[in-house]
């Protein structure tokens, strides 16, 4: 649940909140954007330890970069949040609207797999942090395939009510993390769509699925979800086009029930396909990936026994048939040597 503030706590925030906003709109919105890439480089120089958190993570996932190029990626990235936080999601409710948002939202290749959302059948919508995860779904339900998306609420409920009301000027339904299952089970009970952004750490006790080389933390609950439903997936990113407000929406993976009926263990296989997807998504533009979130903070059990990679892990690894023998390989060699480094 989340924890008690006070209401001086809360107003203090809210205010010089809404200043800001109310002052934004006073200026078009591409000066806007140059303004927060600027804030957003400032804030990187400035931050050494979320600016050191970003290079190190770009350094693990692209091992044949230079540290240039690392530092460079990692600064654009910061760039582009204090674009989305601050400049995207106040100017979304006035431009992406019935009327207008082909001049804003272009839906790529998103216009092959539509037919699919006219069915009178449920999916679940996936996308990680990359591109502008809010507008994903926003712009769907804008154009007439209304969505419900999982969100974790703000502390503040004065800029939770507030960024809520922006979030939801237009069909998009916004579920928060408590008490959402209910509410799940009856969107997809009426053939609603389910949207979740699903890179977040997931603790020591999640589903650990290779990202970028490395056993990453996830979320069981997804993968039980299409299980259970026999719901189809579909991997999607909104991506900034050319630095300004204005995406295009690319479907990387749409999975399918059959993809994993007969497979040994089908949650392993969802689970992992999944993020396979949103890491090809961030391989097309890194520079609009959330670097600085600490996506790889939890550590299988083995690791922080500093024992060998289980066999049955192996095996799950080896089942995945996205992975040649030597990336398999390199993943288990992988974990095998932060359990070698946390035994030491």
């Amino acid at each position: 649940m989340p924890r008690k503030r006070s209401a001086l706590q809360n107003w203090a925030e809210y205010l010089p909140a809404r200043t800001a906003a109310t002052l934004l709109n006073c200026f078009p919105v591409d000066q806007n954007m140059q303004t927060a890439s600027t804030v957003g480089r400032l804030y990187f120089n400035f931050s050494a330890r979320r600016r050191q958190r970003a290079i190190g993570n770009i350094q693990s996932a692209f091992p044949e970069w230079s540290e240039r190029t690392c530092h460079e990626v990692a600064r654009r990235s910061v760039e582009n949040m204090f674009q989305l936080a601050s400049v995207d999601a106040l100017v979304m409710p006035r431009l992406i609207t019935p009327e207008r948002w082909p001049d804003y939202f272009d839906l790529g290749n998103a216009t092959d797999h539509l037919h699919r959302m006219m069915e009178d059948r449920s999916m679940l919508f996936i996308t990680g942090h990359c591109g502008n995860w809010e507008l994903l779904g926003y712009g769907m339900s804008v154009i007439g395939y209304p969505m419900a998306a999982l969100a974790r609420p703000l502390d503040n409920p004065l800029l939770n009510r507030w960024l809520l009301g922006l979030r939801q000027a237009h069909g998009l339904r916004v579920l928060t993390k408590w008490g959402a299952t209910p509410e799940m089970q009856k969107i997809i009970s009426t053939n609603g769509h389910v949207g979740f952004i699903a890179d977040q750490n997931a603790g020591d006790s999640g589903t650990f699925v290779p990202f970028f080389g490395r056993l990453a933390s996830t979320y069981k609950s997804i993968g039980l979800l299409a299980m259970r439903y026999e719901l189809p997936l579909l991997v999607a990113m909104a991506e900034r086009v050319k630095g300004r407000f204005a995406y295009r929406v690319h479907v990387e993976d749409v999975i399918e029930p059959e993809d994993w009926s007969d497979h040994p263990d089908p949650l392993y296989y969802i689970t992992a396909r999944y993020v396979h997807g949103i890491e090809q998504l961030v391989r097309r533009a890194p520079e609009q990936y959330l670097w600085m979130h600490r996506r790889w903070k939890s550590r299988p059990r083995h690791e922080r026994a500093g024992r060998d990679v289980p066999e049955s892990l192996e095996q799950q690894i080896r089942s995945l048939p996205w992975l040649s023998t030597e990336e398999a390989d390199a993943v288990i060699e992988q974990s095998r040597r932060e359990s070698r480094e946390s035994a030491a």
